[in-house]
C-alpha cells in the first residue's frame, strides 16, 4: 500500500513536471533564443570544451531547474516516506528526473541540447564515477587489523589523519581510505552518526584545501595557471576550521561515549598489535592520484566524440584509474579475506553511480544560467558579488547544491572580469594573486569548505554516507544532515568571514 502510494506521489510530480517543461515550446522559435544560443562560452568549463555548441544558459528561466529540484527532494523525502520503496527503486527515481529534464529540453533545443547532455557526461560524469570507483576499490583492499577502540581520542586521531593526507590524496582518497576503519573502532558504540558527520566535514570537504590534488574546483584552478602550491595559502583558514571542528568533535564524542558507558564497557583483554593488510593497494592509490596530476600537466590533444572535444589525456587518466582498480581487485579479490574483512560490496558505487546519473543530467539548465554570468536568470546575485565576503558565501552556498568546480569557475572568472578584463588568463591570475589575493583565497575556501553543507556538495559525501548506512549506522535524512551542517558549520563559517575575509 505504501509502495502503490509512492509511486502514486512520483505519476503527480511527473505531471506537475511535464506541465511547467512545456512552457519552452512555446517560445523555441524565438529569434532571440537562436541568437543567444550562438554566443561562445569557451573557456568556462575545464580545458574549454567548446561549450558554444550547446545552448546558452540566457535563455534558459530559472525553473528549467525544477527537475533537479525534484532529484534533491526525492533524495531527501522519499527515504523518510517510504524507506523501502527508495531502497528498491532509487535508480527509478532518478531515471524519472532525468528523463523528465532531457527529454523536453532536447524536443526544444534539439541538437544544442545534445551537445550539453553528452557534454556533461563525457566530460564530467563518466570521468567522476570513474574515479570514485578506482579510488573505493582500491582503499577497500586495504584494511587495519589490530586493537583499534573507538575512544575519543582514537577517533579524534583518525579525523586529524584524514584532515591531513586529504590534501595529497585527495577528499576521495581520504575518506575511502580511513571511513571503515572509523566505522569498525566503533562498532561496539550506540551512538556512531555524529562520527560520520564529522568525518565528512573534514576528510572529506575541509581536509583537501592545500593543493590541487585535495578538491576539484582547486584543480580546476591549476589548469586554469593558478600555481600548484599557491593553494597553501589557505592553510590559515583551513587550520583555524580544522581545529575548531575537531576540538567540537572531542568535546561531543567525550560526552556522547560517558553517556553511553562505553568508557566502562568491559575489555576482553586481548591487545592485537595495529598492522596493515594489502599495502599493495597504496600502489595502485597512488597511480590513481599520479593519473589525475598528469591529466591535468600533459597536453596530448583531443579527440572529438560527436562533436565534444575530450582532451586525449583525459582517456588516459581514466584508463590508467580502470587499471588500477582492476590491478587492485587482482591483488586483493572480492571474496578475500582482506575485502569480505572490510564488508566490501559494490552496493555503495551503485547507488552513488544511479543517484548521480541523475543528478548531473538534471544539474545541465542550472550549470549553464549559472555560466551565463550577467546575462543569465542569476544576473542580480552576479553583479552584486563585490567583496570577498560575497566570493565566499555565494561560491559556497551554490557550491553545497551544484558542481563545485563550475561554481568555482564562475566567481573565478568574475574576480578575473572585474580586476582585469583586457589581460590574457594567464596575466590576469598572476596580477590577482600578487595584488587581490583575499578574492582568490574566499572563492577557494568557499567551494571546498562549504561542499560539507549537503551529502551532495561533494563527490565522496553520498559514498560516505552509503558506506556508513551499509554498516547498520543510521544516518540523518538529507535535510536532517543540513541541520547539524547549519548548526555547526554555518556559524564557523561566519567567524572565518570575520578573521579572514573581510
Amino acid at each position: 500500500m505504501q509502495s502503490s502510494a509512492g509511486y502514486i506521489c512520483l505519476l503527480a510530480l511527473f505531471g506537475v513536471v511535464l506541465v511547467l517543461l512545456a512552457a519552452p515550446v512555446f517560445s523555441a522559435d524565438d529569434e532571440h533564443g537562436d541568437s543567444h544560443a550562438e554566443t561562445s562560452q569557451e573557456a568556462e568549463h575545464g580545458t574549454g570544451e567548446h561549450q558554444g555548441h550547446g545552448v546558452d544558459g540566457a535563455v534558459l528561466p530559472l525553473w528549467s531547474a525544477i527537475p533537479f529540484v525534484g532529484i534533491l527532494l526525492s533524495i531527501a523525502i522519499f527515504p523518510l516516506v517510504n524507506v523501502h520503496f527508495w531502497h528498491h527503486h532509487f535508480g527509478k527515481v532518478s531515471l524519472f528526473w532525468a528523463l523528465a529534464f532531457a527529454l523536453p529540453y532536447l524536443a526544444v533545443f534539439k541538437g544544442k541540447a545534445f551537445y550539453d547532455l553528452l557534454h556533461i557526461h563525457l566530460l564530467d560524469y563518466i570521468p567522476f564515477i570513474i574515479l570514485l570507483w578506482g579510488l573505493y576499490t582500491a582503499a577497500g583492499g586495504i584494511i587495519v587489523r589490530g586493537t583499534l577502540r573507538g575512544k575519543p581520542v582514537v577517533n579524534t586521531g583518525l579525523l586529524l589523519i584524514g584532515t591531513v593526507i586529504a590534501s595529497w590524496v585527495g577528499t576521495t582518497g581520504a575518506s575511502m581510505l580511513l571511513i571503515r576503519p572509523l566505522i569498525r573502532a566503533n562498532a561496539h558504540r550506540q551512538n556512531k552518526m555524529h562520527l560520520i558527520i564529522f568525518f565528512i566535514f573534514l576528510v572529506s570537504n575541509i581536509g583537501g584545501s592545500l593543493t590541487p590534488l585535495g578538491d576539484p574546483p582547486l584543480f580546476l584552478g591549476f589548469l586554469h595557471s593558478v600555481p600548484f602550491f599557491w593553494t597553501f595559502a589557505l592553510l590559515p583558514s583551513m587550520a583555524f576550521v580544522s581545529a575548531l571542528l575537531l576540538a567540537l568533535f572531542f568535546a561531543i564524542d567525550t560526552i556522547m561515549y560517558k553517556r553511553e558507558g562505553a568508557a566502562q564497557a568491559p575489555d576482553d583483554g586481548v591487545k592485537e598489535p595495529l598492522r596493515l593488510q594489502g599495502l599493495v593497494n597504496l600502489i595502485f592509490l597512488a597511480g590513481i592520484v599520479g593519473a589525475v596530476l598528469m591529466s591535468g600537466t600533459l597536453k596530448l590533444g583531443e579527440i572529438n566524440v560527436l562533436g565534444v572535444h575530450v582532451a586525449v589525456q583525459n582517456f588516459l587518466r581514466d584508463a590508467i584509474i580502470i587499471g588500477m582498480g582492476l590491478l587492485s581487485l587482482a591483488a586483493t579479490p572480492f571474496s578475500g579475506e582482506i575485502r569480505q574483512g572490510n564488508g566490501f560490496t559494490w552496493f555503495p558505487i551503485v547507488e552513488v553511480g544511479k543517484l548521480f546519473a541523475g543528478i548531473f543530467t538534471t544539474i545541465v539548465p542550472a550549470l549553464l544560467i549559472l555560466k551565463a554570468g550577467s546575462a543569465g536568470a542569476l544576473k542580480g546575485l552576479i553583479e552584486a558579488v563585490q567583496e570577498p565576503h560575497h566570493y565566499f558565501w555565494v561560491t559556497g552556498i551554490l557550491s553545497s547544491f551544484l558542481d563545485n568546480a563550475p561554481t568555482y569557475l564562475t566567481f573565478f572568472n568574475t574576480a578575473l572580469g572585474n580586476f582585469f578584463p583586457t589581460l590574457s588568463e594567464a596575466e590576469g591570475v598572476a596580477r590577482l594573486i600578487a595584488e587581490h589575493p583575499i578574492y582568490l583565497e574566499a572563492i577557494s575556501a568557499g567551494a571546498v569548505f562549504m561542499g560539507a553543507n549537503t551529502y551532495i556538495g561533494n563527490a565522496p559525501n553520498f559514498m560516505v554516507k552509503s558506506i556508513a548506512e551499509e554498516s547498520g549506522i543510521k544516518m540523518p535524512s538529507f535535510f536532517g544532515y543540513m541541520l547539524w551542517s547549519v548548526g555547526i558549520l554555518i556559524p564557523l563559517f561566519v567567524i572565518v568571514t570575520l578573521v579572514f575575509f573581510r
